[in-house]
């Protein structure tokens, strides 16, 4: 049934069973294997560039790659990385996202010099369109049969977004599995290690602190109606373990909060010093401007050594957080290249 984008105004909160956040503050995972060397390409970002001044561990598009001034990268309102992490003298490419239009992060990718069809497994961090936009094209280039898709089972259900009259815009819709091909769909709610173990997805993130409260406009389509669904439980983020100096915590839009993020990767991991936090912090709108002080007096207490935002963090939570770190803050832009050893 094509859904009605109508809202009921009486629609209570969402009750049923596999709405509800489970209770998984418990859970841990075997150790996360080391990585000697982990590289983040920015392949989609909201922005570009390529003149910003950065951390010695930040190259811009021009240092590293040999892209000319008529094939350059477009910028777009989506997300995606390719997470290149090194470990036990192996190599392992992840694809972090695919970016809302259908081809920009290939096209990119292309510009970049960077080869797709290299990469091993493909993580999304949540059923928002703009961050798996790009999915069928990317996996027709990376052309492999088999390739893990690591997602949730919400990112198959409709999508959309209210207003304040109970409308209801409705998201482009997930692909298919008949869609995605010969992938390897693997939906996990808890953590899942990938990458020889280098590489964790977190699963579902508990919701501890108190300023971030979700996404209260989004909703959900189950069983031919619309709910209310603002905790938006697919949300996942990467993390990784850099040696000698400690967590590297990348999300896509931390709809679970970056702090809740960054608090549920210490406790998974057992890792407590963190190194670098990056992606997007949904700290953009007025709905969200309320939590920039409150996360940046927590990320004061955890104290990463690398703040890179990107995506829906926002004009005025960057700005903030690049005067709040001035040390640790980066400027990110499509083409970035992060060198973390």
């Amino acid at each position: 049934m094509k859904p009605i984008n109508t809202l009921d105004p009486k629609l209570p909160p969402p009750i049923r069973e596999d709405f509800k956040l489970k209770d998984i503050s418990e859970t841990s995972i075997p150790e996360l294997k080391v990585s000697t060397k982990i590289e983040i390409i920015s392949l989609m970002d909201n922005s570009i560039d390529f003149f910003a001044s950065n951390k010695s561990e930040v190259q811009s598009l021009w240092k590293w790659t040999k892209t000319n001034h008529q094939k350059l990268p477009i910028a777009e309102h989506g997300f995606s990385v390719l997470v290149i992490v090194y470990v036990e003298d192996e190599v392992y490419n992840i694809l972090f996202d695919t970016g809302i239009s259908p081809d920009g992060v290939v096209r990119n990718a292309e510009k970049m010099g960077v080869d797709l069809n290299e990469v091993d497994y493909v993580v999304l961090s949540h059923g928002h369109y703009d961050h798996f936009g790009g999915l069928q094209a990317a996996l027709n280039v990376i052309n492999k049969t088999g390739l893990p898709l690591i997602a949730h089972d919400y990112m198959f259900k409709p999508r959309g977004t209210a207003n304040i009259r109970g409308e209801i815009r409705e998201h482009p819709p997930f692909p298919t599995p008949e869609q995605l091909g010969s992938v390897k769909i693997v939906n996990t709610k808890q953590p899942y290690l990938i990458a020889n173990d280098s590489v964790c997805v977190t699963g579902e993130i508990p919701r501890k602190s108190l300023f971030e409260t979700g996404y209260m406009q989004n909703r959900v389509f189950v069983d031919g109606k619309w709910h209310s669904d603002p905790l938006i439980l697919d949300d996942r983020a990467i993390v990784l373990n850099l040696a000698q100096k400690g967590l590297v915590v990348i999300s896509g839009c931390a709809h679970a909060g970056i702090i809740n993020t960054i608090q549920y990767a210490q406790e998974i991991t057992g890792v407590k010093c963190v190194y670098a936090v990056m992606g997007g912090f949904h700290l953009a709108g007025k709905d969200y401007e309320s939590r920039i002080q409150s996360t940046v007096e927590e990320l004061k207490t955890i104290n990463p050594k690398l703040i890179v935002p990107f995506h829906c963090t926002g004009w005025c939570a960057t700005n903030m957080l690049s005067k709040a770190f001035p040390d640790a803050f980066a400027h990110n832009s499509v083409g970035n290249l992060y060198r973390l050893k």
